[in-house]
């Protein structure tokens, strides 16, 4: 359903929804959204001929297997968490039925602000509000975690190892490093915590905020029954400092949040524990990076912006090895100066004629970033740098990809694995135990070969 489609309806669905006919929706716009939610701003003008109010939608993305079961249960529980002052965006109405829109949605209040994380972590209107946001975030946490049972009779808690391993299985893709850290996992598993309801996802992106903080806690579609400290670990993963040093989502330390925390609530913050769920987390957020990308490669939801997010995929990697003590800063099996376009005089094109196909990669992407980048604004502007970013990529693995590929191949079978599905399976089965830290080097080994190609500045 386009956006042109969607206004009708929006429309009738609003005058049953607020038990008033007549109301007039109009500028209805997509924004760029998550990969599990399409997000639109719109204006509904009462038929009472009031002012327009502003209001925003996000319904399901096609193909998403991220999203809440109920739309109707995530409003109860924004509902409850707006009586009980946790800061959300205010509910107008929601449904569940596809038949309205294409897929189920939720209309929710406007808050002005900013969600974009580069912004927040270095724009001049956010420098009073960055001292304030840990301990914002660490009470909104506390509060999120308050909520009564009762007003999440729609979630469920489910075991977040297991299931991690079950959507791994699924995927079909092997990753050796994900295979060390799911061993981690099970071997260090914290003292069991009451059930408490868990945000899921709250990190920097999710978080709608202002010169003043904190102003909303938004995308509740990940929300569960699960063990608090989930939500404290996820916040320090490393994905959401947007390349900011300090690990509470790059904007204060560890100690600052468990004390926020511990102040709100009463009781102390086991820092082991949010260092399994940070662990934990980063294995996460390297399965969603692949179940994303499987909505492209399905046809599901194509999208540069999930097809870029697979090669994400080695930054968990990478991040998983650091916080398991692994040296995951072995130099790659070839220099990094090979990396461009420029460098592939000896690329052998075969019969084609030049340019060459890593000069037209080459082209394209100054294309983006010289005239595209520089003519446009919001969602086409932020795909065409996605894009622009993926033809790098391109780049570099057409420059080092054989290179690294013969690498593998030799560290492989020097390990007596004829792939990396034969290495996750023996890693999986414990078969590989007492050869820990060979087996450990390799993985890493292979991992930084391949960040060297999906994104060299991120080590």
């Amino acid at each position: 359903m386009t956006t042109a489609d969607m206004v009708t309806p929006l429309a009738a669905f609003l005058d049953g929804a607020l038990g008033v006919p007549g109301h007039e929706v109009r500028s209805l716009v997509r924004l760029s959204g998550g990969a599990s939610r399409e997000t639109f701003a719109f204006e509904v003008l009462p038929p009472d001929g009031g002012p327009a109010r502003a209001l925003v939608l996000q319904r399901v993305r096609g193909g998403s297997v991220m999203a809440s079961a109920s739309m109707a249960g995530e409003a109860g529980l924004l509902r409850a968490a707006d009586r009980r002052g946790v800061a959300v965006a205010s509910v107008v109405a929601s449904s569940d039925d596809p038949a309205v829109l294409g897929a189920p949605f939720i209309v929710m209040a406007h808050v002005e602000g900013e969600t974009l994380a580069r912004k927040i972590l270095r724009d001049d209107p956010f420098a009073e509000a960055r001292p304030l946001l840990v301990r914002q975030c660490a009470a909104a946490l506390a509060g999120i975690h308050a909520l009564p049972l009762d007003a999440a009779t729609h979630l469920r808690a489910d075991d977040p190892v297991g299931q991690l391993v079950g959507l791994l299985d699924v995927l079909g893709e092997p990753h050796p490093a994900f295979e060390l850290a799911v061993r981690w996992l099970e071997a260090n598993r914290p003292a069991p915590a009451e059930p408490r309801v868990v945000h899921g996802d709250f990190r920097l992106g999710n978080l709608m905020v202002g010169p003043d903080g904190l102003r909303a806690v938004l995308d509740w579609e990940l929300a569960h029954l699960g063990d608090p400290m989930e939500d404290l670990g996820w916040l320090c993963v490393r994905a959401w400092r947007f390349g900011q040093p300090l690990p509470v989502a790059g904007l204060g330390t560890y100690e600052e949040l468990f004390a926020a925390y511990a102040e709100v609530t009463g009781a102390p913050v086991d820092a082991d524990a949010v260092r399994w769920w940070e662990v934990l987390g980063t294995l996460r957020w390297g399965v969603i990076c692949i179940l994303q990308t499987s909505g492209h490669l399905t046809g599901a939801s194509r999208s540069v912006e999930l097809a870029a997010i697979g090669r994400r995929i080695v930054e968990n990697e990478y991040d998983i090895l650091r916080l398991l003590g692994v040296d995951a800063d072995a130099p790659t099996s070839v220099p990094a100066a090979a990396a461009t376009a420029a460098d592939l005089g000896g690329f052998d094109a075969g019969p084609h004629d030049a340019p060459s196909a890593p000069q037209l990669v080459e082209a394209v992407r100054e294309y983006l970033e010289r005239d595209v980048l520089g003519a446009t604004t919001g969602r086409v502007q932020f795909h065409a740098r996605v894009a622009a970013k993926v033809l790098a990529t391109v780049e570099r693995e057409l420059a080092m990809g054989p290179a690294i590929a013969a690498a593998h191949r030799d560290r492989l079978a020097a390990l007596g694995f004829a792939d990396d599905a034969a290495l996750a399976a023996a890693i999986r089965a414990g078969d590989v135990a007492d050869r820990t830290d060979e087996i450990s080097a390799a993985v890493a080994a292979a991992v930084s070969d391949k960040l060297a190609v999906a994104n060299p500045d991120y080590a």
